[in-house]
């Protein structure tokens, strides 16, 4: 009754439309910041109405509009063959330029003691080519498909189970068929499968396109060494580090097994952030100075609790970004190395 009706189910901002040629640009746009609007007319009416505690919103635009338009950012982008690009060059700058309007009138709200934080999980690269890992798994004997058939649809239709290593399923990497976990598991726990796992990332890693002649892969991570917690086992065993330019294709995220290792990506979703974290971060800012030389997401809730003088949980995660940064609470989080030594292209950086 206050604001209006409102979008409020899953991706609202119709992407798809886009890349199947239903939306053009400008409808997409006026759908996006109407979406946007929404949003922070939401916000400002939170925001005035609390006095005290804490107030969060998240921000949808800066992560659509960029994954549908960071083709303008390139000439030569597959995704550009055809189309009009020259009038959208200026779409992410000006997406900018409002968020940070945005920024600039809630810190006019502000009082002189609240703590404001503008966050991001992550920034933005160029999503170019596709790599289907299950087209390299069936090539490398690690999938298999059933007798008679040379490729198979989504979900792994055709795919014979008994005969089947390893299989790669949506964004993040490859699953091991393992015996006890899977349905027709193959793979025994233990030996083999840490053998199969290691095998596997120093096959892939630094895995390079033959097209371009760019390492397409950086590094193949065991997760297990990356995480940590009661839900591990429910996610891939091997995470995909993929190097700017590069994803998952589209077939290869649903479970499609064909021939075609690497493809061109010529949809308008061209910005993506599912490859090597180290390649694209996110960002902080915040009113109040930072101590923590490496703040990391897991930072957030604690720093949250700490402003509000609640002791954070020992199970929990993370530090406050407030706090000594003489005091290293993360010893069960590995990091990550920097990247040096992987040929890249180099692209715009931007955040989300």
């Amino acid at each position: 009754k206050l604001l209006g009706k409102y979008a409020t189910l899953g991706l609202a901002e119709d992407t798809w439309s886009l890349n199947e040629g239903i939306l053009d640009e400008d409808a997409f746009l006026e759908q996006a910041y109407l979406i946007h609007e929404e949003r922070e007319k939401q916000f400002f009416h939170a925001l005035d109405k609390t006095t005290k505690g804490l107030c969060a919103v998240v921000i949808d635009a800066t992560d659509r509009i960029q994954h549908m338009f960071f083709r303008t950012l390139e000439d030569e982008h597959p995704a550009n063959n055809g189309k009009e690009t020259k009038k959208y060059k200026r779409v992410i700058e000006d997406l900018y330029v409002r968020m940070d309007r945005l920024v600039g009138h809630t810190m006019e709200k502000l009082n002189p003691d609240d703590v404001f934080m503008v966050i991001s999980d992550h920034g933005f690269k160029s999503f170019k080519r596709g790599i289907n890992l299950n087209a390299w798994l069936k090539a490398n004997d690690y999938l298999t498909l059933k007798e008679g058939k040379t490729g198979s649809g989504e979900y792994f239709q055709d795919v014979d189970w008994e005969k089947t290593k390893a299989y790669a399923f949506g964004l993040a990497g490859i699953y091991i068929n393992l015996k006890g976990r899977e349905k027709k598991g193959v793979v025994e726990p233990g030996e083999e499968y840490d053998q199969l796992k290691q095998e596997l990332i120093e096959r892939l890693s630094g895995f390079k396109d033959p097209k371009t002649g760019d390492v397409a892969i950086t590094e193949l991570f065991d997760s297990r060494r990356i995480y940590n917690g009661p839900y591990v086992g429910q996610g891939p065993d091997l995470i995909s580090g993929y190097n700017i330019g590069y994803r998952i294709s589209w077939n290869g995220a649903t479970g499609v097994v064909n021939d075609d290792i690497f493809e061109d990506n010529v949809k308008a979703w061209s910005g993506d952030h599912c490859i090597d974290p180290r390649l694209v971060p996110g960002v902080i800012f915040c009113n109040k100075g930072i101590n923590a030389n490496k703040p990391a997401l897991v930072d957030i809730a604690p720093t949250v609790l700490e402003l509000f003088g609640i002791d954070r949980p020992k199970y929990m995660e993370g530090r406050s970004i407030f706090e000594d940064t003489s005091r290293d609470l993360r010893e069960k989080q590995p990091e990550l190395e920097v990247v040096e030594s992987v040929k890249t292209r180099e692209a715009d950086t931007v955040n989300e």
